[in-house]
């Protein structure tokens, strides 16, 4: 990959060099892609001493680093580190160095923060993310993301969010909650989404064939689900009964780790922001109404910052043009 502020692409650079080598002058090539003549020479240069494989950008990284902090320092700070369990303030100084330097150190080293220990031992007692690699399946289909988000009911007239907290009467208390049911693509991030009164298994199972209907819709084949450990994914023989029924397999994500049903905890959270909470709704099914709107919105003009700006709908639009 080149450059984030790279004019040309080694393909572009290669192109440019051959015109060069065809016996063109080196200013004219340049002004016709678009570069300075520096930009040409330097490319033409690297083409000569090393062929095409010179075109290939080359890492930033300085081959040294005089004022890196000595390794026996660095080494000093993780022993006290794990031997106080202090923050980067204090291990500054006793090391003499920034606390801005500290946790660089700390960092280059994959060392858990201090909320992650257990204040007397030391050893990490809560999950945390351990790589921040991100997956994407190839194609739509692949895997499908579910979950269950649950949200309040609102008493007619509107609640504490058209008329504060103070002005909520107490008989409006005890509605119960509505479960939103949410599925999304992992490849395209086509969502799905119903409402329902609860989360047991048999409206588990229901919207899972309701959301593999709707997928076909549009071409695509549910090989895949994964959802979180809860006993309606989990145990329901319903639920598993109706995936094998449609050919789907099933995945759980790794007991306390829910960043990986990650689409469809950022699915959920987006979908509160932008439709639940959006507005102040006066009655119950005025919101629910709107959800079909929303997700029309988010399929089809929305765009999508986890597949570069993209809809959900254009994956699958340029999936399907690469059969015609």
């Amino acid at each position: 990959m080149s450059h984030a502020n790279a004019r040309l692409t080694p393909a572009g650079r290669l192109i440019m060099v051959r015109r060069i080598a065809a016996g063109r002058a080196v200013a004219h090539v340049a002004a016709e892609m678009g570069v300075s003549r520096t930009c040409a020479w330097r490319w033409w240069r690297r083409y000569q001493d090393q062929g095409q494989a010179g075109l290939v950008d080359r890492s930033s990284r300085p081959r040294s680093c005089p004022h890196r902090t000595p390794p026996c320092t660095e080494t000093r700070v993780r022993i006290w580190r794990h031997l106080t369990r202090r923050g980067p303030v204090d291990l500054a100084r006793r090391a003499g160095v920034p606390a801005a330097t500290i946790g660089r150190i700390l960092t280059r080293h994959h060392t858990p923060l201090l909320r992650e220990c257990d204040p007397i031992t030391g050893a990490v007692i809560r999950a945390s993310r351990r790589t921040a690699n991100r997956y994407e399946h190839p194609y739509p289909g692949s895997l499908v993301h579910i979950d269950v988000k649950k949200l309040g009911r609102i008493p007619d007239g509107g609640g504490w969010k058209a008329h504060g907290r103070g002005a909520r009467p107490a008989t409006q208390r005890g509605l119960g909650y509505d479960y939103v049911h949410t599925a999304i693509d992992d490849h395209s991030r086509l969502a799905y989404a119903e409402i329902h009164d609860d989360e047991k298994g048999p409206t588990c199972a229901a919207f899972l064939t309701r959301a593999t209907a709707f997928y076909a819709t549009h071409g695509i084949t549910v090989e895949r689900v994964i959802t979180d450990n809860a006993k309606n994914y989990r145990l329901a023989r319903i639920f598993l009964d109706t995936a094998a029924s449609l050919g789907i397999q099933l995945k759980l994500i790794k007991p306390h780790c829910p960043w990986t049903n990650g689409k469809a905890e950022r699915l959920n959270r987006t979908l509160a922001t932008e439709w639940a909470y959006a507005r102040p709704y006066n009655t119950n099914q005025q919101r629910t109404t709107a959800l079909p709107a929303w997700l029309n919105h988010y399929n089809l003009e929305r765009p999508h910052t986890g597949i570069g700006g993209q809809r959900p709908i254009d994956r699958i639009n340029n999936l399907a043009s690469q059969y015609i």
